[in-house]
């Protein structure tokens, strides 16, 4: 199999986003499920960046014991707060109505900063029924070997968006193989589930559900802080909500995410600034 190709502003070219209309209504509905009473941070890194690459209408769906200061922090958002586990991430009995949220929206972000307990995998399983776009990430991310049958028939192709350690859980293998060839672990993750993958690390690779592979080699060290890969996980899906398909939302959300943090380390350095910092670069690069 062929050499990743780069990812570039040539290939984006050749993957346009859908035109914005003027209304909110038309930049599309967007619905971040995330956060936990350990990182409530996540939910809001995440819908900063859906919302910096033009989603036009914004809920977050968290654990109640943080809706509040959510909704001061993000005025933008509805902010829906569901039950609580004592764990701080969701009870069980938050799925059905999750679901329901999710019926409606028009892209989902699922998984930045939830706990990884018992609501984890049917809350998954839930989604991933509805066949809405999707990025996944984070705790959601370890439960789908169990859930393979169902990501691969989702009406959707979610977008699946793994650092090392989470491709190693999904591909039932040590950490150390991943990073001795990310390119092939990429390719049979995203073969073993039908969707398509990002490959995070110094180099990050996109790889389509065939096989065909990109590279992005931009961005800088900076881009490894806390709370990036939330930031990454909202611009993949606010592309989605704005109607781009998946594998375009990944390319696009890679790229700007990465040239992002380009920006910030020629402003204020290779390393040291945050991941709050990120979205605000976003919208000046799509108008180029």
């Amino acid at each position: 199999m062929s050499d990743p190709a780069p990812l570039d502003r040539e290939l984006l070219d050749r993957h346009p986003l859908p035109a914005s209309g003027g209304d909110k209504d038309d930049h599309g509905r967007i619905l971040i499920i995330a956060g936990s009473r350990d990182v409530p941070g996540a939910a809001l890194l995440a819908a900063n960046g859906a919302m910096r690459v033009g989603a036009g209408k914004l809920q977050i769906a968290c654990p109640d014991v943080i809706a509040l200061p959510l909704g001061i922090e993000m005025p933008e958002a509805k902010v829906v707060g569901h039950k609580s586990h004592r764990d701080g991430g969701f009870a069980r009995s938050a799925i059905p109505a999750l679901a329901d949220l999710a019926s409606r929206a028009d892209a989902v972000v699922a998984g930045p900063g939830l706990e990884q307990n018992g609501a984890a995998a049917p809350l998954g399983r839930a989604l991933l029924e509805l066949g809405k776009p999707m990025a996944i990430d984070a705790a959601l991310l370890h439960i789908l070997p169990d859930c393979q049958a169902e990501v691969q028939r989702a009406a959707v192709q979610p977008i699946l968006l793994p650092h090392t350690g989470e491709m190693a859980s999904l591909l039932d293998c040590e950490p150390k193989e991943v990073e001795a060839d990310p390119v092939a672990a990429g390719r049979r993750c995203a073969a073993r589930y039908r969707c398509p993958v990002l490959v995070k690390g110094a180099q990050s690779h996109v790889i389509a559900p065939g096989g065909e592979a990109w590279k992005y080699q931009g961005g800088g060290p900076g881009l490894g802080v806390s709370g990036s890969g939330d930031v990454l996980a909202g611009i993949v899906g606010g592309l989605l909500a704005r109607g781009a398909e998946p594998l375009t939302a990944l390319l696009w959300g890679v790229w700007l995410h990465g040239q992002a943090g380009l920006a910030l380390s020629r402003k204020v350095g290779k390393v040291g600034f945050l991941a709050r910092e990120i979205p605000p670069e976003v919208p000046a690069l799509l108008g180029r």
